[in-house]
């Protein structure tokens, strides 16, 4: 079965590398069949374009699940800050949630 929507995320990278949205689009893609592409793309992200809040939430969570709990953590508080920092309310909220059950989660 051919992948269309990687194949069309994959020519919006190749037309514009430097575009943090097509950067985080293919790691959210990637996270459904390539783990490593997508830890790659994600650490891109955090490394090239630490301003791009978006990342955050999916990074935080993809380490999260991969047990690298704290760089998970850090990345968690990052984003919370960046949220502030960029006066994005919903941002902040759900990376503060998001952040509270990821923190819930290591005390079980």
């Amino acid at each position: 079965m051919k992948n269309n929507l990687l194949e069309n995320l994959l020519t919006f990278y190749e037309e514009d590398p430097g575009d943090p949205f097509n950067i985080y689009a293919l790691a959210l893609e990637y996270l459904k069949f390539d783990l490593s592409r997508s830890e790659a793309l994600f650490s891109r992200l955090l490394k090239d374009f630490p301003e791009y809040l978006p990342t955050y939430y999916h990074a935080a969570s993809f380490y999260s699940e991969q047990h690298h709990t704290a760089l998970a953590e850090e990345i968690y508080k990052k984003g919370i800050t960046l949220a502030l920092e960029q006066k994005n309310v919903k941002a902040h909220q759900e990376l503060t949630r998001a952040f509270r059950n990821f923190l819930d989660e290591q005390e079980d």
